[in-house]
């Protein structure tokens, strides 16, 4: 396991709960984990997506899904159905992310 990433155990407890599972209406996701890793990089780290490293794909690529995930709910609905402590750690990351991506959005162009 990487430094920034999610034990098995954690891993185990989560991803029941995400989209993109077989049998899940739409598309089946490719790899959660990666991606909930990536997100965990990013809010760990707090570097900006641009340098996420490239063994979590293209940053633009998981921003994007980031963004669906966070316009459709998903984070809160995880949120709400993980009364999990062991994961609690994980929300509020991924909490703040969001929030700091939606306080770029409203920040005016240059």
């Amino acid at each position: 396991m990487r430094r920034y990433e999610i034990t098995d155990q954690q891993w185990h407890r989560l991803a029941p709960l995400l989209p993109g599972k077989p049998g899940d209406v739409g598309r089946t996701a490719t790899d959660n984990r990666l991606f909930i890793n990536a997100i965990l990089w990013i809010a760990r780290s707090g570097a900006p997506w641009r340098d996420l490293p490239r063994r979590f794909g293209m940053w633009n690529s998981v921003y994007r899904r980031f963004r669906r995930w966070t316009k459709a709910g998903v984070w809160k609905k995880i949120s709400e159905s993980c009364q999990d402590p062991e994961l609690e750690w994980l929300m509020s990351y991924l909490m703040n992310i969001q929030i700091h991506q939606d306080s770029d959005e409203l920040q005016a162009p240059p």
